[in-house]
């Protein structure tokens, strides 16, 4: 294997898998990413443990467990020990150069740990989630540039296609296949604007000159749109590392910290549920030579495993530590890989639940009633039913009780492994529920 690569982390926000093209959808939101997962290795199935960002993103460069490291919560109450380790700490005590261009350690500090370069381009912001493609790019190629002779790692965080959902004007009538998207007698969004979210998109960036937008058809596209305009702007790195000379001796990993859902479940453009629509997401990884092209991951893999495997590339040992599982080697065809049979993931932002997913089956559990109304049970055969519609967890008890007691079970043994009582998802509260509870509060 050649030399230690540089290493490229592109991170996007709230990008779902399946809506780019090489995952198989049918605008053409990616052609810069259809053509890069050509030249790399697709993950096809890559899930979050626990959602949304700032948990993510800590499971992301920890490679442990959410109910390990405690940040289970966005916003929440617990802070990172400093015995976990981390990824960039790592590299850089390894000798690479380390930056990020993000802006998630303006809220949690412990994101940017072993970063030697911080560059945090929403200062002059009020809202860290609106800074624009643009202005993440106008810090991060400056900085290839300048860095490309001496291995790096960087980690480029994308807010896009997180809402608010404003393309550039440019990118206007993409992928809109209707023809009024204001016309008052269309229902589709009605039910969310009794939201605290729906509601605030209502009268913000919903609202245009010519009216209210009223077609959900419409803020898919818009959605969709936030996409393009991030995957053209993927395609500057990408020409920067060809410019430079160094695109060869550089590992690019694309992936994003959660997806999003668009109106499943009755739930509009938030990351909420642990349905796949907002735990599966992207995964592409291209090292020209190394890493084959035009292949695919096909089995589980955990957002944990990422770490131990950047590491293995990196030439350097996964620390005991962490949990994930390096797949490294999977990746380059030195072996065969079978990935996980299980996945757990928790959330507790906009409500308290655990869910247990197998190749065929999904248990979702909630702690707690949720604001959406939906059930506080969950069982769905991914096999018949991908689109998580129908709930048969009343229609298969047995089933249900087994995949409950199992969670249940690995919860349990966790925490004692652990040395504490209280699951984090009970103790550390629904945080952003309670932040849309004070914004409904205000309207």
């Amino acid at each position: 294997m050649p030399e230690r690569p540089n290493i490229l982390l592109m991170v996007a926000d709230a990008l779902r898998a399946d809506h780019l093209g090489c995952y198989g959808y049918h605008h053409a939101t990616s052609p810069t990413l259809d053509s890069f997962a050509e030249q790399g290795t697709i993950g096809d199935q890559l899930f979050c443990p626990v959602i949304p960002t700032q948990p993510s993103f800590t499971t992301l460069l920890t490679g442990q467990r959410p109910i390990t490291h405690g940040v289970v919560a966005h916003s929440g109450k617990a802070e990172l020990s400093r015995e976990a380790p981390f990824l960039p700490e790592l590299l850089l005590r390894a000798g690479y150069t380390t930056c990020a261009v993000d802006n998630l350690a303006q809220a949690r500090p412990w994101l940017g740990r072993g970063f030697e370069y911080y560059i945090n381009p929403s200062l002059r912001r009020m809202l860290p989630v609106a800074v624009t493609c643009e202005e993440l790019n106008a810090r991060a190629v400056p900085w290839i540039r300048a860095h490309a002779a001496e291995p790096f790692f960087m980690m480029i965080h994308y807010w896009d296609p997180h809402y608010p959902l404003n393309a550039p004007p440019r990118y206007d009538g993409l992928f809109y296949q209707g023809t009024d998207p204001t016309d008052r007698r269309n229902r589709s969004m009605e039910v969310w604007w009794d939201n605290p979210l729906g509601m605030l998109a209502r009268d913000t960036w919903l609202r245009r000159p010519e009216g209210l937008i009223t077609d959900m058809d419409y803020v898919v596209a818009m959605y969709d749109r936030e996409i393009r305009y991030l995957d053209d702007h993927i395609a500057q790195v990408l020409e920067t590392l060809d410019q430079e000379g160094i695109a060869g001796r550089t590992l690019v990993v694309f992936i994003a910290d959660h997806g999003e859902s668009m109106s499943e479940h009755g739930i509009f453009i938030e990351h909420h549920g642990l349905y796949d629509c907002t735990i599966r997401v992207p995964m592409i990884m291209r090292w020209q030579g190394v890493v084959p092209a035009g292949a695919h991951l096909p089995h589980m893999q955990h957002m944990n495993d990422v770490a131990p495997t950047l590491l293995e590339a990196a030439g350097m040992p996964t620390p005991k530590a962490m949990e994930g599982r390096s797949f490294w080697r999977t990746l380059t065809g030195q072996e065969a890989g079978e990935g996980h049979d299980r996945l757990i993931t928790a959330e507790c932002s906009i409500q308290a639940k655990w869910a247990l997913r197998t190749d065929r089956y999904k248990f979702i559990l909630a702690r707690e009633p949720d604001p959406y109304g939906t059930p506080p049970r969950e069982l769905y055969d991914l096999y018949d039913d991908p689109g998580e519609e129908n709930n048969i967890a009343t229609a298969q008890p047995d089933l249900t009780g087994a995949m409950e007691a199992e969670l249940e079970q690995w919860i349990a043994d966790q925490l004692q492994a652990l040395g504490r009582a209280e699951d984090p998802v009970r103790s550390e509260g629904t945080s952003l529920r309670a932040g849309l509870a004070r914004l409904s509060d205000s309207m």
